[in-house]
């Protein structure tokens, strides 16, 4: 277990992208970035260009244990617009696979139902887009195999939750040890 697809889309904001990457791999996870966008640079919210591992494709998603969206605009609107990706986190909620979305990208979730009756948490002012949700305000919240965080200023707590929910509790206080985390 452990094959985490973290999708990027031209406008993503790159620390809540590249701080869970950081500590997902550094913890052993197979962390494998996923352009949406139809080739494999993508260019973040701040203009920094970056290679992902792959281009969108359904065949990745069959052994994947995790989805992951970055949040930043336009990065959430265009992983919002593609209709293949919201397939297959429809798939990943019916299939009991773990889904994440931090700052804008919750809203992502909300629009599919998939946040109907579970705490979840974004970036303050989207709050009313998360349909159906028990919207609490924390920085991180997990219910059930829906993770959802505030924004760029949580990242690295995003990326340590990801990790205990993937792994284990000890993995994630090793890597954040390691990391010299207080």
């Amino acid at each position: 277990m452990g094959k985490i697809l973290i999708h990027l889309a031209d406008g993503f904001e790159e620390i809540e992208a590249i701080a869970p990457i950081d500590i997902l791999r550094r913890g052993g996870c197979d962390v494998v970035t996923v352009s949406v966008m139809g080739r494999k640079e993508v260019t973040s919210s701040r203009g920094v260009t970056v290679i992902a591992d792959t281009l969108y494709a359904e065949n990745l998603y069959a052994d994947a244990d995790m989805l992951v969206l970055p949040g930043g605009m336009p990065g959430t609107k265009n992983l919002k617009d593609h209709k293949g990706l919201c397939e297959m986190l429809l798939n990943a909620n019916q299939s009991g696979k773990w889904i994440a979305a931090i700052c804008a990208a919750p809203t992502i979730l909300g629009s599919l139902g998939l946040l109907k009756g579970k705490r979840a948490t974004c970036f303050p002012g989207m709050e009313d887009e998360l349909t159906g949700a028990i919207v609490t305000g924390s920085y991180v919240e997990q219910d059930g195999k829906i993770i959802t965080a505030k924004g760029a200023g949580v990242a690295t707590d995003f990326g340590f939750t990801l990790l205990k929910c993937i792994k284990d509790e000890k993995t994630a206080l090793d890597v954040k040890s390691k990391m010299q985390f207080p």
